[in-house]
């Protein structure tokens, strides 16, 4: 759960980002930023998932 919380945390980060290289209209960062918020984005949220719906055990 911790790796989720920080993935998260990057994710809120990027997005940050986005908006802020959005005022200077620094494209290449704006595409960088963005595609990063995307993957920490859904690896964030599918980490979250996983921890809740798995049984918790070691195996089958």
């Amino acid at each position: 759960m911790t790796l989720a919380i920080m993935m998260l945390f990057v994710t809120i980060l990027c997005a940050v980002a986005v908006f802020r290289e959005l005022k200077t209209k620094n494209l290449f960062a704006v595409a960088f930023a963005g595609i990063s918020t995307l993957v920490f984005g859904f690896f964030s949220i599918m980490t979250i998932i996983s921890q809740f719906t798995s049984s918790g055990g070691g195996g089958h």
